[in-house]
């Protein structure tokens, strides 16, 4: 008995992994501890998804073939940092803000509008390992929730237009898929235009 709860099928959905002998062997593996964290979250809420396992891929829009669904329809995530963002008294902090921005993967982010969402300043995408140290997965599995007390977690409105949303589960070989209001409702995220509209 493992204390674990296996997660709830959605409709028509496939079960390739997540037995719990299979979750404990993860727990082992230090570069699995992000995708660990993911699921155990995922089941403790009680919220249906599905996992779907794939070729290693970190590409949005290749990982989108992979699991075979429309580009528009995964979610898309990178860290992004601001600096000189105005502090809640008005000042500026002397650390920068990092954020997660996830936005539909058929859309490119609006750095602009990050910034203003953090408070102003100037928004750049965060060095490759400041990414992966506050979201807890390497690069091309960062997932769209935030587990850091120093990671904001902004979505763009546009995430919502798709019935479910797909993304890598901070892993390059496995992903989810989850109602995009289940997902609303367990991530929290700020809901926020940050994206350009695709061309």
């Amino acid at each position: 008995m493992t204390g674990e709860t296996p997660h709830r099928e959605m409709p028509g959905s496939v079960v390739l992994e997540d037995r719990p002998a299979s979750r404990e062997q993860d727990r082992r593996k230090p570069e699995l501890a992000g995708y660990v964290r993911l699921m155990d979250f995922l089941d403790e809420a009680g919220r249906p998804y599905r996992t779907i396992d794939h070729a290693p891929e970190g590409q949005t829009a290749r990982a989108s073939v992979l699991r075979g669904h429309a580009l528009a329809a995964a979610a898309k995530c990178m860290v992004v940092t601001v600096v000189g963002a105005a502090g809640p008294d008005g000042s500026a902090p002397a650390a920068p803000v990092h954020a997660v921005a996830v936005i539909p993967g058929d859309r490119r982010v609006d750095l602009a509008k990050v910034a203003s969402a953090c408070g102003g300043g100037r928004a750049t995408l965060a060095e490759r390992g400041t990414a992966e140290r506050l979201a807890g997965s390497v690069s091309g599995t960062i997932t769209p929730f935030s587990f850091h007390p120093q990671l904001r977690l902004l979505a763009d409105p546009a995430l919502f237009d798709h019935e479910e949303l797909y993304f890598n589960a901070a892993r390059l070989d496995r992903s989810l898929a989850i109602r995009a209001e289940d997902y609303r409702a367990l991530a929290a995220p700020r809901v926020v235009e940050i994206s350009e509209p695709p061309r």
